[in-house]
């Protein structure tokens, strides 16, 4: 069976695994009275007009001897020592509310603002191979890769490509001499700059919606396992892939392919994950390119993290005008840049 690999749906939960449930709360006047100490109105906190708001689900710990001991206050407190310390600033109230009844988590503000955007963490990227040369996996500023890292560079023959892209291997061999892991099909190359690119001043598309690109884990460590070519990913590339990715010591695994929902035990990145999550590797997956229909979502074990593609805020538009002489508007990034409306595709 060869599982064909689908378009990247982004990822990626190093700390928590949150809720994003942004919030207008400070619009209603029900809010201006709140008197609870547990809660902070968003117009206190610093900088909140560029936070989002998070509900964060912990799970309570134990209580010992007073079966009170983690109510009110101290609960509040407790959890508040979750947070990152960069987020513990004297002008800045992170959890706005502190849930005691309902459910145990908070809602917090703008928590990862002062995230170290995946340092010291090691993504392994299951797909095709990847062009190593692009300025999204530029070492510069990066330190070595942690001292657990027990992989393999096939480009340079060391133990690392360089301190960003610090593995490369190749797991489906030909008879042409393709086995170099470079990319020959290009989704490798972008699943792994969405999930760990660095930044890139002046990124566009034919010269559009120009800005700085980056990946969700920027100064993240990134290895890439090649199990997937231009036909598919097979089975046993894939499972042998997720196999070597254990044993080289990465912290995260992100699989931007799948197939068909299987039943667990016949589903070889289920079965995989399984294994992985038991070293207390985090695995994240993509939730597949098929229709919205029961039963199309792919890669739906409890245990993955499946996430599926969105939009983004903005669009380049252009009117296509057919032969007959009809106009459609709609997107493109190919904005024509002669000869009449400069964003009308023609088609005679």
């Amino acid at each position: 069976m060869t599982l064909p690999y689908p378009t990247l749906a982004l990822l990626l939960a190093l700390i928590f695994v949150l809720s994003v449930c942004p919030t207008s709360a400070h619009k209603y006047q029900d809010f201006t009275s709140a008197k609870d100490r547990h809660y902070k109105l968003t117009e206190e906190v610093e900088d909140q007009s560029n936070l989002l708001t998070y509900i964060v689900h912990v799970r309570k710990p134990q209580p010992q001897g007073d079966a009170n001991s983690l109510h009110s206050e101290n609960l509040h407190g407790w959890y508040h020592s979750l947070l990152p310390a960069s987020t513990k600033t004297e002008n800045q109230q992170c959890i706005i509310f502190s849930y005691k009844n309902i459910l145990n988590g908070f809602v917090g503000l703008g928590l990862w603002k002062g995230s170290n955007l995946g340092e010291g963490i090691i993504i392994g990227i299951l797909d095709t191979r990847i062009y190593p040369f692009y300025p999204s996996f530029s070492d510069e500023g990066m330190p070595s890769p942690p001292p657990k890292w027990k992989g393999h560079c096939e480009f340079t023959g060391r133990r690392t490509c360089n301190n960003k892209l610090i593995g490369a291997r190749n797991f489906v061999k030909t008879t042409n001499n393709q086995s170099l892991p470079f990319d020959d099909v290009g989704h490798g190359t972008h699943t792994a700059n969405t999930a760990a690119g660095r930044p890139v001043q002046g990124a566009n598309v034919y010269g559009n919606a120009k800005g700085t690109s980056s990946g969700m884990a920027p100064d993240a460590h990134l290895a890439i396992y090649k199990v997937c070519n231009l036909y598919g990913c097979s089975e046993s590339a894939i499972l042998v892939g997720l196999d070597a990715a254990v044993d080289d010591g990465v912290d995260i695994l992100s699989l931007s392919l799948g197939g068909p929902s299987a039943p667990f035990f016949d589903d070889p990145i289920a079965l995989g994950a399984f294994g992985a999550i038991q070293k207390g590797i985090f695995v994240s997956c993509s939730a597949a390119n098929a229709d919205p229909f029961y039963g199309s979502l792919s890669n739906e074990a409890p245990w993955i993290l499946t996430v599926g593609a969105n939009t983004i805020d903005r669009k380049i538009m252009a009117i296509a005008k057919l032969g007959n002489g009809r106009e459609y508007i709609g997107e493109s990034a190919f904005q024509p840049k002669s000869g009449g409306d400069e964003t009308t595709l023609r088609d005679y």
